[in-house]
């Protein structure tokens, strides 16, 4: 419980209507979970405008309402705080409500469009090895030390941020490691948050259904970095040409790093096999279990993020070449009656998928071929679709198109799109199964001996959303299955 004054310490009012010093037992943007004490947050969504349930909320027990517009008549017992951008007003008083938890905790966020589970799960990972408490706030899930807290979106709504880090700080937790998405930075909801420190791993085509425009995404993953104080860090991938413009603002002390460049924290590939990644580390050797280019940028990224928190660099590299990566993350498994090696990579962006495949191919033994599953999501950026295809066309010997998830899309409208970026030259290499279950056992019955089987795009993912149900599907479990079937 907290007094509505001190909750707006830090909030631009523009104006106040009714009794001001009110008691706040309860903070929600959902008038359904309004209740008697509750201040209810409108906030204008990208679906729906919270606007619109104001009445709703106070039906429910809200007695505090914020809001940029005013309703036209106002309940006598309910005071009406009006701001300019309710998002972050809510962020702000969300960090004072749950006493200010990311300052008694050093929490680091991580953005770009590819990268982001993988390094905060290796941060995550590497500081638990470390003897560190740790909380973790990723797509795959959310940890409280060892506890598990299902995710049900890449970054929470503010309050569930705020409340989940307060959890942690609770249970003793040193640090806190999430995904920021550019969603979650356009919305406002890391506002409030006093981060320790930034990363920035890379940027590509993604999430325009949402932005529009490529430079609106860019923006919104910049937003991050012009928020964090001067006290904090800031961590960018130089080898990506858009690392520099992310920190172009920020008050943050600027570090970088790089595979290709000059940097303050620089690795070079001396060996890239199916056994791990062999690299000279900041002028160290470094042996780890993680495969591919793109490992050795997160694992580069990890590493210089703990650096930057001030833990001792060889303690770091030792813990470092025993951790492993995220769920559905370069995941494979090996069927040793046939020889054919089973990949299952949550790439669901054209610059993941041609790394992914880029990286198989180059570990590939000269005479296997690479069989992809890949389908694209519903209800998402069109424009990728046929980029996608194309992708995977270039860089494997046999395609096979299938449903993701289709949310309320027809499936057959998506493969459609998805067709249109095949080659021709490409056509007799390339099938067309809506079931993704087939499609992966099509894909076990097409490979020889020595092959490998790409199944992209749902990783860690243990369901499919058809139609707004989420019903169970795990992308691994059913490959596994179809290996399982050869020793029958």
């Amino acid at each position: 419980m907290k007094n509505l004054q001190e909750l707006l310490t830090q909030v631009s009012v523009v104006t106040i209507k009714g009794e001001p010093d009110r008691q706040v037992l309860h903070l929600t943007l959902d008038s359904r979970q309004a209740q008697q004490g509750s201040l209810f947050a409108a906030l204008r969504g990208y679906q729906t405008d919270g606007h619109r349930f104001i009445d709703a909320a106070i039906a429910n027990g809200a007695s505090i309402v914020l809001a940029e517009v005013l309703p036209t008549t106002l309940h006598p017992n309910v005071t009406y705080v009006q701001v300019a951008d309710s998002a972050a007003a809510l962020g702000q008083m969300a960090h004072v409500f749950y006493n200010r938890p990311s300052e008694h905790l050093k929490l680091v966020g991580v953005t770009g469009t590819n990268g982001k589970t993988t390094t905060v799960t290796l941060l995550y990972n590497l500081l638990q090895a470390l003897g560190y408490k740790v909380g973790l706030l990723s797509t795959v899930e959310n940890r409280i030390g060892q506890q598990v807290v299902e995710a049900t979106h890449t970054t929470p709504n503010a309050i569930a941020i705020h409340a989940l880090l307060a959890d942690m700080v609770a249970a003793g937790c040193d640090y806190a490691f999430m995904e920021v998405s550019s969603h979650a930075a356009h919305q406002r909801r890391i506002a409030g948050l006093q981060f320790a420190g930034g990363v920035f791993t890379n940027i590509s085509h993604d999430h325009l259904d949402y932005h529009k425009t490529f430079d609106e995404y860019i923006k919104a993953k910049k937003s991050f970095f012009d928020i964090l104080q001067k006290n904090a860090f800031a961590l960018v991938n130089v080898d990506d040409k858009r690392g520099n413009v992310m920190v172009q603002n920020t008050r943050a002390a600027v570090h970088r790093y790089s595979l290709h460049r000059m940097a303050d924290f620089r690795a070079k590939i001396l060996d890239n096999s199916l056994l791990g990644l062999h690299l000279e580390l900041d002028g160290h050797d470094f042996h780890g279990r993680l495969i591919g280019e793109f490992n050795a940028y997160n694992l580069l990224a990890t590493y210089a993020a703990a650096v930057l928190l001030g833990l001792p660099p060889t303690e770091v590299l030792t813990a470092l070449s025993n951790v492993q990566s995220a769920e559905g993350r370069f995941d494979y498994i090996f069927d040793q009656n046939r020889r054919i090696l089973g990949i299952v990579d949550y790439a669901h962006t054209p610059d993941a998928l041609e790394k992914v495949l880029a990286t198989i191919r180059q570990l590939r033994q000269a005479k296997a071929r690479v069989l992809t599953v890949v389908g694209c999501g519903g209800d998402r950026d069109r424009t990728k679709r046929p980029e996608m295809a194309k992708i995977a066309c270039e860089l494997s010997d046999q395609v096979i198109l299938t449903s993701d998830n289709p949310r309320t899309e027809q499936p057959e409208a998506i493969l459609a799109d998805m067709e249109a970026g095949v080659p021709a030259n490409a056509t007799h290499r390339v099938l067309t199964i809506a079931d993704r279950r087939q499609a992966i056992r099509t894909a076990y019955k097409l490979a020889q001996p020595g092959d490998i089987i790409l199944v992209a795009g749902k990783g860690h993912e243990k369901y499919q959303e058809i139609n707004g149900v989420k019903h169970p599907f795990d992308d691994k479990a059913i490959l596994t299955e179809a290996f399982g079937q050869s020793h029958a």
